[in-house]
């Protein structure tokens, strides 16, 4: 098995999930920036006495309410005894704060998974101003006491499970500074008219519930004269017929609002009438993204405190120059952050940017943009970070990159070449990250890119680098690196004394897929990741003892040429998660120090020639969901411990190996276990009917078990050979959609069992090439989802079943070298296959065999028609020339794109890169497409 390194940079839906769940997780610690002040007192004061005892009963009661806590919070909170003095005084109980009067003032339970519903007793704290209940699980609905709490000032209900109506009733809480309603999307909002008497609010949040049927809510929130933080977002604003009111308010008023939040509304460029009168140069912050904004208007350029624009995620069709210069008032100084990525934007980052001379941070990724970057980029003064990724920008990267002042540069994803006059440029000293990866760079090495001394990231993966590089070559990095890719490029060369160049606090080192060769002589001592696969190293790899503090999280040596044993010095390793040797010439024994290795998920040592017993020390490797230990020497019985103790593994293949015994009944119990592949050992015994207890097998429980995420851009996918088809296929990405049992090649006895066709989410089954004897089981046909069932090579007796005929999916099929015998069953797609995936079979007659069943006729295949066209010619005539023009067509198409790539070796590169990574998702679809149609055509 091979892994490999996969840096995302954005481009697909998982990250583009996960980058928003990062820009909403900004926009909420901003909002925690403004409630900071809010918080209650960690501890009381000065008091007079403990708490009293109405009120500590108080407490107890609402406790009572709550029946289940996972987190404890509520521990503290015991009726006590009274010579316990500090168990006794509520005021000294978790999440709850007194005044110095011993007066219960705040009840601070957040995030405290709290289940069950809200006591009444809540009315006997009349000296209680601030209630935070958010991130709990209390359902039921809102309750209508809450309006009688008037003294509270800060009321959060946010993040939890609670329907029905939100209660008018909160209209009471006249003093109420801060209310957080987010996220309860159960509930439902009949009309806002209760918020114009909460004339002190300061802080407002109902994101998450739907106002669609709330009009004039504008209005409402217009009434508030104190209001500068309203947090709205999926509140299905579109959905609102009358939003405003021009004749309710009075158009001298001028909004406070200091931070607006209408993100994933679904707005329109209409939504800006009602926009209007909620903007004032009060604003500071304004988040517009995840709606159908094609436009902006030139108001918000006038607005000269706005400072914040969250503008991504807006999936129509805007041209940047026109939105540039809708801004270009007196919010083009003002402005600092403007966040624009994953939109439709289209046109070029033009000379406009000039004007916006106070921004700092400028995100323009994933859109449609093209033409160059304007040299303007350069020379604001006062830019910090640049993302153009994942666009159609094209030419030359500027030399004036040296003078800017930017310390980020994501450039990557486009068709940007790099710096013509790189000899001119010897002194860029501001940029510490940059990305460059799938850019057209090469084919020679960048040098300019090494005369960034303040570097500390550098990506260059992909970018078309064919250069041989010399010794010096590793001197002359900066000092600090912490992050080097260089990955699916094309250059070869020794490495030498490269990492002593790195930052020795954490640093990540990705060489992969190129064509270093040689040994490796030596390692930074710290370590985060690894991987240096796909190269043509060689050597032992005893450079592993150098790495001693213990940080590395990711190794991946696979597909080069080291020999040797893994060196037996693993102690530091506990923090490894991902651990690849596959595709070496590594041997031996496995070490006793492995059993330091007790947090790895992925164990991977396929193709070397490791021999000897599992050590009894992988059983404590819990965390493991991939052990693939295929293709080498093992010997021994299979552990029954991996059953017990690994219950996380979805995949345990350790085929073509010397393993003896049974199977034992302990794999049974790994419910996730969806890849089990014995085959190629000399395993003897039964197959358990307990198979049919592999859940994971039978029904869908988890998603992306092979992908293992370490950030934003970098995640490692599984990757495993698996037989296909009668061949060695290899799989990466699909291998969660993979779900098979082979135990091939074996000694195997016994029946099969019939609970086995209890794995109905089973799409490859291979029992061939062991000594089952007895009956194909006749519920069979149920494992509707198999595309693969080879039962070839075996003393099966009997004959195929009819409920055969509802594996619609079938595609592959073999049965051959048994003792079966009767019918092969008619009408289905077990027509269509080879005549040799039945031969061996002395019994067995009818279509596709040539042998005839008795009380046959004749055997004949589907009747042939001769249906005739328009012009006389018949359809015999027709396909023919339809195959001569086809062929021609083919020829001559298929020797145009060779000829082509050939010439071009930019796109040849970018074709058979792009061509690896979709290999194994089309040959999957096709394969479930196929089936499909063949069930179609043979109903």
């Amino acid at each position: 098995m091979a892994n490999t390194i996969y840096h995302e940079h954005f481009t697909n839906p998982i990250i583009f999930f996960i980058a928003s769940v990062l820009v909403l997780e900004s926009f909420t610690t901003t909002t925690a920036l403004v409630w900071s002040n809010t918080q209650p007192p960690t501890s009381p004061g000065h008091r007079t006495g403990k708490c009293t005892e109405k009120e500590r009963q108080a407490l107890l009661h609402f406790k009572s309410y709550i029946h289940y806590d996972p987190r404890g919070l509520l521990t503290t909170w015991t009726p006590g005894e009274e010579e316990k003095a500090a168990t006794n005084d509520c005021c000294y109980w978790s999440g709850v704060t007194c005044n110095n009067h011993s007066r219960v003032t705040s009840l601070e339970l957040s995030d405290g998974f709290l289940e069950g519903k809200i006591s009444p007793s809540l009315l006997n704290f009349s000296y209680l101003n601030y209630l935070d209940l958010s991130s709990n699980w209390f359902n039921g609905t809102i309750p209508m006491f809450i309006g009688s709490m008037t003294q509270l000032r800060y009321l959060y209900l946010g993040w939890n499970d609670f329907s029905g109506i939100i209660p008018s009733e909160l209209g009471n809480l006249t003093n109420l500074q801060e209310l957080s309603l987010e996220s309860l999307s159960s509930c439902t909002v009949e009309n806002l008219d209760w918020l114009s008497h909460l004339s002190q609010l300061d802080n407002l949040v109902m994101s998450g519930i739907s106002l669609g049927k709330v009009d004039n809510w504008v209005n409402m929130i217009l009434s508030l004269r104190k209001l500068s933080y309203l947090g709205l977002n999926a509140c299905d604003l579109s959905h609102v017929m009358h939003p405003y009111s021009y004749s309710y308010v009075n158009s001298s008023f001028s909004s406070s609002i200091v931070t607006l939040s209408l993100s994933d509304n679904n707005l329109n460029s209409s939504m800006y009438h009602w926009l209007f009168p909620l903007t004032s140069n009060a604003l500071v912050e304004l988040d517009l993204s995840g709606n159908m904004l094609d436009e902006i208007p030139k108001y918000l350029g006038n607005l000269c405190g706005l400072t914040y624009l969250h503008f991504g995620g807006n999936l129509m069709p805007i041209k940047l120059p026109d939105f540039l210069s809708n801004l270009s008032g007196c919010t083009s100084v003002t402005l600092q952050y403007l966040d624009a990525s994953y939109s439709e934007f289209t046109g070029s980052l033009s000379d406009d940017i000039q004007k916006f001379s106070s921004l700092e941070d400028l995100e323009l990724s994933n859109n449609q943009l093209h033409g160059t970057i304007s040299e303007k980029v350069w020379q604001l003064p006062m830019l910090r970070t640049l993302d153009v990724s994942s666009s159609f920008l094209k030419g030359a990267i500027s030399e004036n990159i040296e003078k800017s002042n930017i310390l980020y540069v994501n450039l990557s994803n486009n068709s940007l070449e790099g710096v013509p006059l790189e000899a001119h440029m010897s002194n860029i000293s501001s940029i510490e990250d940059i990305d460059l990866s799938s850019c057209k760079l090469g084919p020679r090495f960048p040098k300019w890119i090494q005369t960034m001394k303040n570097l500390s990231s550098i990506d260059l993966a992909n970018t078309q680098i064919s250069d041989k590089i010399t010794e010096d070559f590793w001197n002359t990095w900066p000092s600090r690196l912490r992050y080097l890719n260089i990955a699916f490029n094309n250059i070869t060369g020794t490495i030498t004394d490269m990492f002593s160049n790195f930052d020795p606090h954490s640093s990540t080192i990705d060489l992969s897929s190129n064509n270093f060769y040689g040994h490796i002589p030596n390692v930074p001592s710290r370590l985060n990741n690894l991987d240096l696969s796909k190269n043509n190293l060689s050597g032992q790899i005893f450079f592993l003892c150098q790495i001693v503090d213990g940080s590395l999280k990711f190794l991946d040596l696979s597909h080069n040429a080291f020999t040797g044993p893994i060196p037996d010095c693993l102690w530091h390793f506990t923090e490894l998660k991902i651990l690849s040797l596959g595709y070496n010439n590594l041997s031996g024994r496995l070490p006793t120090s492995i059993k330091f290795l007790i947090n790895l998920e992925v164990l991977s040592l396929y193709n070397n020639n490791f021999s000897g017993k599992l050590p009894l020390s992988l059983k404590n490797f819990t965390q493991l969901t991939f052990l693939n230990l295929g293709a080498n020497k093992f010997s021994g019985y299979v552990p029954g411990w991996i059953g017990e103790r690994l219950s996380r593994l979805y995949a345990l293949i350790l085929t073509s190996n010397k393993f003896t015994g049974t199977i034992p009944s302990h794999l049974c119990r790994l419910l996730y276990l969806q890849i089990l592949d014995l085959s190629m050992n000399k395993i003897q015994g039964t197959i358990p009917s307990c198979l049919s207890n592999l859940t994971s097998m039978v029904q869908v429980i988890a998603v992306n078990q092979n992908v293992h995420s370490f950030n934003l851009s970098l995640a490692y996918v599984d990757r495993s050979m698996i037989k296909w088809q009668g061949n060695l296929r290899e799989f990466s990405i699909t291998l969660e959609l993979v779900k098979i049992i082979n135990l091939s090649s074996n000694n195997l006895t016994g029946k099969i069992p019939d609970k086995l066709t209890d794995l109905h989410k089973l799409v490859a089954l291979d029992l061939s090439m062991n000594a089952l004897v007895g009956e194909i089981p006749s519920k069979i046909g149920q494992m509707k989802e198999l595309l693969i069932l080879d039962l070839s090579r075996n003393n099966l007796r009997g004959g195929l079943p009819s409920s055969m005929s509802q594996m619609t999916l079938l595609n592959y099929l073999d049965v051959s070298y048994n003792s079966l015998s009767g019918r092969i069953p008619s009408g289905t797609q077990l027509q269509t296959f080879e005549p040799s995936r039945y031969i061996g079979n002395a019994g067995l007659c009818g279509l596709p065999l040539s042998k005839y069943c008795p009380g046959d006729k004749e055997l004949e295949g589907p009747p042939i028609t001769r249906e005739h066209v328009g012009d006389g010619e018949d359809v015999d005539d027709l396909q023919r020339w339809y195959y001569v023009g086809g062929a021609t067509g083919f020829v001559a198409g298929f020797w145009m794109v060779c000829i082509a790539l050939l010439v071009n070796r930019r796109g040849r590169h970018a074709f058979f890169h792009f061509m690896n990574s979709l290999e194994n998702w089309v040959y999957v679809k096709v394969m479930v497409f196929t089936a499909r149609l063949r069930r179609v055509s043979h109903p």
